[in-house]
């Protein structure tokens, strides 16, 4: 007797596109209905399939949308690796990248012929994450201040704030009272990080977007309108930072 298996589900899975190799996430959703394709702020595309679905099947799918793919890629975000040399705002203000060469220090901030720059110390071969980590603990101290100042005026009490790395969102909140913030955001100008910090406690108040969350979050920051719209504008290009 002969059995069928169905083809075991990768985790991952490579196209050729504009003759440049794409590598594309493979994930599996309870909540998927059908397959779905799409593409991050940054990071690598992702195709969903739901908890039904066959990999013959996900994989042809995929390959009738390689088109659409392209043309998405194509105007995607360019990536800012953290490089020597390379520039990157630091809440705001636009910085350039200095390695060191010296192998113990921290990162520092300076001036190098009037220029705002970042000192990594460590190999280069490290640069990229040391300057993350401390970008990292950077974020944290901001956030943290401005989520103390936005939980104060609310009357909520924020039980924990941690550093992400997502791909499609600023922040996100626990009714337990746990905030997770993209430490991206200490890039951007202070108005922006205070913004997201305001929408996420926020959320503490309302766990959704009705016009009552809304005016929660004006309730805290009546310029919020300021840092939203900045974010819609820039987030994109904002996410590509720290991107090989």
């Amino acid at each position: 007797m002969n059995f069928l298996f169905p083809a075991r589900i990768p985790d991952r899975c490579a196209l050729v596109l504009d003759g440049r190799r794409v590598e594309v996430m493979v994930k599996v959703s309870a909540r998927a209905r059908s397959y779905r394709l799409s593409v991050p702020h940054h990071g690598d595309p992702v195709l969903t399939l739901p908890s039904h679905g066959r990999w013959k099947e996900a994989e042809a799918f995929l390959h009738r949308h390689e088109g659409w793919l392209a043309a998405r890629m194509r105007r995607s975000a360019p990536r800012t690796p953290f490089a020597d040399g390379e520039l990157v705002p630091l809440r705001g203000a636009v910085h350039r990248i200095h390695a060191t060469g010296r192998l113990r220090g921290r990162v520092d901030v300076a001036e190098i012929d009037g220029e705002p720059s970042l000192l990594v110390p460590g190999e280069a071969a490290h640069l990229a994450r040391r300057l993350t980590e401390w970008l990292k603990a950077e974020a944290l101290v901001d956030l943290s201040a401005r989520s103390a100042i936005h939980a104060e005026r609310l009357d909520v009490t924020v039980r924990s704030v941690a550093m992400r790395s997502q791909t499609t969102r600023w922040g996100s909140c626990s009714s337990t009272g746990r905030l997770n913030y993209n430490w991206r955001l200490v890039l951007a100008p202070p108005f922006v990080l205070d913004y997201v910090a305001a929408h996420e406690v926020a959320h503490l108040v309302h766990m959704n977007h009705s016009p009552s969350f809304w005016k929660t979050v004006e309730r805290t920051l009546p310029d919020m309108s300021q840092g939203r719209s900045w974010l819609k504008a820039n987030g994109k290009l904002l996410m590509g930072y720290g991107q090989d």
